[in-house]
């Protein structure tokens, strides 16, 4: 979860022991949790003040826990144990006791956090008697109720004065942070920008890795070079892909240099995991990153013929939803006609495994390789838009001609800006999906007189 706002899970899963013993593991829902620990930890007739306060250190500690992955992020199946060697006391199928219950149902979807910070304060507590420790102390709690604190001036006295309440936080399915597609050259979205200023915190302690200058969400070559160096260091195998096991390296790596599962976490700032790029994608909305969806949906929609073809105009109306539930429906996917995260992985998915596939000199235009292209790239992919700007500049003497070298410098990025502008895209000088599409078109058009682009060729469909 550590990759957006926090929210409150509907589920959570407890190791019914500590963390490496071969005890069970049980999943349950997230209130119902919180109502068994509070059960375990705390008395029920302690003043209401010192319950609620102890309930929102008992949310916070384990919502701190889903909300780093703790112990997922290490390759456990688990949220949390149930021992207070580890976490807090959770004792499977007992009963809870009433006013408790009642309190959980009201206070569940409330934690504790730091201002200026986001994420679930960890809410380090004990009992206060038999172990003391720097955080609350449950019977200490109740002394401060019987003299009148209310459960934020308890909560204050023991966390500090700068700490806030968030209220009614949204419940959700719980999603890992790993995106669930590898992240390598050229790829783009949120997830690589999270991947970037986990990096750069994580060279402030460890210097050997670089910073990477812009940390704009395009994987470009100083973000691979970042892994490598981060896979270097934490023995890793140094290919400069973040695959799962490299994800939650750096995740780990990043929490425990921000302390954010300690009581003196740095913390995360809001504009750490604000998204640049629009997180899900629906009916009405109308973008540059709908024009995309669009366009990987008329290139499956020839390929696939169960996948109904849309047209790309960045408008997101009942055309594009109809084609995005087929698309949902083929692929096994609920048919929200939404283009959530799991959504846009498959269609990336399909995407490649249809440029990957299809035979060289199969369509006139070449297809968007799936990865974006910037200054200091190199390759196939680049040489091609070279040679598709050349052959433009004829008709538009505006945009620069270019050498096909194959590599992506200053000139082929003022005459891929220069087309942008021309045609009304925004002058960015990145080649992403949009713009890889407009430029195949208006060569398509200029060299062959009619518009052959790779979603309108016929008769090669795949069935499914």
């Amino acid at each position: 979860m550590l990759t957006g706002t926090p929210y409150i899970p509907e589920t959570i899963t407890v190791h019914l022991g500590a963390p490496d013993s071969p005890a069970p593991d049980v999943t349950l829902g997230f209130a119902s949790y919180i109502k068994n620990v509070a059960s375990s930890e705390i008395y029920p007739t302690w003043p209401e003040a010192a319950l609620r306060a102890n309930i929102y250190a008992i949310v916070s500690f384990a919502l701190n826990r889903i909300y780093t992955e703790w112990y997922r992020s290490r390759g456990y199946n688990f949220d949390i144990t149930s021992t207070t060697q580890y976490d807090q006391k959770f004792i499977n199928g007992r009963e809870y006791f009433e006013n408790i219950s009642y309190l959980v149902d009201e206070l569940f979807n409330d934690y504790v956090r730091r201002q200026g910070s986001i994420e679930p304060l960890f809410t380090a507590f004990c009992n206060g008697t038999t172990s003391t420790c720097s955080g609350l102390s449950q019977w200490g709690t109740v002394t401060l109720a019987e003299q009148g604190l209310t459960p934020y001036e308890i909560l204050q006295y023991y966390y500090g004065n700068d700490i806030d309440i968030v209220k009614d936080a949204p419940v959700r399915s719980a999603m890992p942070s790993y995106p669930g597609i590898e992240l390598s050259l050229g790829s783009a979205g949120n997830d690589v920008r999270s991947l970037q200023i986990y990096l750069n915190r994580i060279s402030g302690s460890y210097p050997a890795i670089p910073k990477i200058p812009a940390a704009d969400g395009i994987f470009d070559a100083a973000t691979e070079n970042a892994v490598r160096c981060f896979q270097r260091v934490f023995g890793l195998e140094e290919d400069g892909i973040v695959g799962q096991a490299t994800w939650y390296k750096i995740t780990y790596i990043y929490t425990s240099v921000k302390h954010i599962a300690e009581l003196d976490s740095e913390g995360v700032r809001l504009e750490e995991v604000a998204p640049v790029f629009t997180e899900d994608l629906s009916i009405g909305m109308q973008s540059d990153e709908v024009s995309m969806l669009q366009y990987y949906l008329a290139v499956i929609g020839a390929y696939y013929e169960a996948v109904t073809p849309v047209e790309i105009t960045g408008y997101f109306g009942e055309q594009t939803e109809r084609s995005l539930k087929s698309f949902q429906r083929v692929f096994g996917l609920p048919q929200t006609g939404v283009a959530d995260r799991a959504t846009r992985n498959d269609l990336y998915r399909a995407y490649r495994g249809i440029a990957d596939t299809v035979k060289p000199g199969y369509t006139a235009v070449a297809l968007y390789p799936g990865t974006v292209l910037k200054e200091g790239d190199s390759g196939e992919s680049v040489r091609i838009i070279q040679e598709y700007l050349t052959l433009i500049h004829g008709t538009y003497s505006n945009i620069p001609a270019v050498n096909n070298t194959g590599y992506f410098g200053p000139v082929t990025k003022q005459s891929v800006t220069e087309f942008q502008r021309t045609f009304g895209i925004t002058p960015s000088g990145l080649i992403g999906a949009i713009t890889w599409d407009r430029i195949a078109g208006v060569y398509s058009d200029l060299k062959y007189g009619f518009d052959k682009r790779p979603y309108q060729e016929p008769g090669y469909t795949i069935t499914g």
